[in-house]
């Protein structure tokens, strides 16, 4: 028994010293969260530096607009900030806009490749039929797949490229699908296809109609934002209201409010949206 004990703790020690001395494992690189949105959004070829630009030179053009109007540095100051975020709430509306686009035409593009499937064609001329013969919007990266693929010849590679160039969480699904479709093979890829039509149509016409009911919820926050913003802008051009706002009373009245607009509209955005779907399959 003593035996037994000391060869589990001389193994127990050997894999320590092993995990110490061995070196760091090489992990694949990340993208960032913000690079992850702007490719989302459509915006691949925009860094996050040039979005950073982007934000400070609205910020700075606004600011110096409403300094010489108001003649206030504070209220300057407090519409550069919000103005500064412009550029990234635009980002986010570009993202969501394009997943709804996208949503409603994935159906298509899985009925397309089903069809193309059972005429006899290859997962890679499928998909490559895509370019020509699929939705306007995403012709131009299937079109690049079909030139990838045929200057590789790596269908694993030029899967990853496009799911990379089409960044939609049903894509990824989509495009796993296809890819263990190429490897095990077998006959039911079309049945598989049909089934996966179906369930995109049902979900797009579900998330369609609860879209449709919480719109209320999200125009009322977007209008409760704006109106105080409003209102300090028209306040501004009175001489009067500049100089109240100019006091340190008037600075805590500014950054509160600003503070509690921002925070206001987040929890009311998240009450008001539905769940957005996560890539979990990039």
């Amino acid at each position: 028994m003593g035996a037994v004990l000391g060869l589990a703790w001389a193994a127990g020690l050997l894999l320590i010293a092993q995990a110490w001395l061995s070196g760091p494992r090489v992990r694949a690189p990340r993208r960032s969260r913000l690079r992850e949105s702007l490719a989302e959004a459509g915006l691949a070829q925009v860094t996050p530096a040039r979005l950073a630009a982007s934000c400070l030179g609205v910020g700075a053009v606004a600011g110096l607009a409403m300094g010489a109007v108001s003649r206030s540095p504070v209220v300057a100051v407090t519409f550069g900030a919000l103005a500064g975020y412009l550029p990234i709430a635009l980002v986010g509306w570009r993202r969501r806009k394009r997943a709804d686009e996208l949503r409603d035409l994935w159906p298509d593009v899985v009925d397309n490749l089903g069809s193309a499937v059972r005429a006899g064609l290859s997962l890679p001329e499928a998909l490559t039929q895509l370019g020509a013969r699929g939705p306007e919007q995403l012709r131009g990266a299937f079109t690049r797949f079909g030139e990838d693929y045929r200057a590789t010849g790596r269908f694993g590679e030029s899967l990853d490229r496009l799911k990379a160039a089409l960044a939609d969480p049903v894509a990824d699904r989509i495009v796993e699908s296809l890819r263990v479709a190429r490897e095990v093979g077998g006959s039911d890829l079309g049945r598989l296809l049909r089934t996966l039509s179906g369930f995109l149509r049902d979900d797009a016409r579900t998330r369609a109609e609860l879209e449709s009911r919480q719109a209320w919820t999200v125009n009322a926050a977007r209008l409760a934002v704006a109106a105080p913003w409003v209102l300090l802008a028209l306040l501004s051009l009175r001489p009067q209201a500049v100089a109240a706002y100019n006091s340190p009373a008037g600075v805590v009245v500014l950054a509160g409010g600003a503070g509690l607009c921002v925070v206001a509209y987040r929890v009311m955005m998240r009450v008001g949206r539905l769940p957005r779907e996560e890539r979990v399959l990039r």
